[in-house]
């Protein structure tokens, strides 16, 4: 990831909308692809529970806007030939691994994208696999987000004030290792090192919908919902 771009994410989000019905809450799927194509990601890794479904559908859609490439990690060969029955063909787009490898821990030290699905039993094995990479590794100045889906009632997801839980869907939890904020493009070179983030969620009255939004703030400013 070099910079967000705004052009990509709304692009992704917009064309990610049109394979789905859009409901009164932001998709899930909708999100995220405008996060990972945002954030400009290049190796984005998806860790499922089951069968692929519209959120890998999403980062390869992210990954049209940003030339990046998606790989999809599954259970067993099962969910294998499930997955690429959902995907149709956009399954030709995506690099499938099976079960648990060593190569599948390199690729996850590699990406500047994780998506983990809470409900595998050791999503917390895997988020911490990725964390510690950044222990060992110092070239990845713009770091990784990592997004926990189906997040709702999580309980192995231990990141501490780096985490924020979005209540988009089951549940978002968006975490960034290894940022080097000060110096990274978007903040330009004249912004405090202590800049930090939050999100807002904002319920329209008249219609019920949520719009969730992303606010930087400089340290000491602080906004009410």
């Amino acid at each position: 990831m070099a910079c967000w771009s705004a052009e990509n994410a709304t692009k992704a989000y917009l064309n990610t909308l049109k394979l789905g019905q859009k409901g009164k809450e932001p998709a899930v799927a909708e999100f995220i692809s405008a996060l990972a194509a945002g954030n400009n990601a290049q190796l984005m890794v998806v860790a499922c529970s089951g069968a692929a479904d519209s959120t890998t559908l999403a980062l390869v859609t992210a990954a049209h806007q940003t030339g990046g490439h998606v790989v999809c990690i599954v259970p067993t060969h099962e969910h294998l030939n499930a997955s690429k029955s959902v995907l149709g063909m956009a399954s030709s787009q995506v690099q499938f691994m099976v079960g648990e490898s060593h190569q599948e821990l390199v690729l996850l030290n590699q990406a500047d994208f994780v998506l983990i699905d809470c409900n595998l039993v050791n999503h917390a094995e895997i988020l911490k696999a990725v964390q510690g990479s950044f222990s060992r590794d110092v070239t990845k100045p713009n770091g990784t987000v990592v997004v926990g889906c189906n997040a709702f009632g999580c309980r192995g997801w231990s990141c501490g004030s780096k985490t924020q839980l979005l209540p988009i869907g089951k549940g978002l939890l968006v975490t960034r290792f290894g940022a080097a904020i000060a110096t990274s493009p978007r903040f330009g070179s004249g912004m405090s090192k202590t800049r930090s983030s939050r999100w807002i969620v904002k319920v329209d009255k008249c219609t019920g919908e949520e719009h969730v939004y992303r606010i930087r703030l400089p340290q000491g400013k602080v906004i009410q919902a």
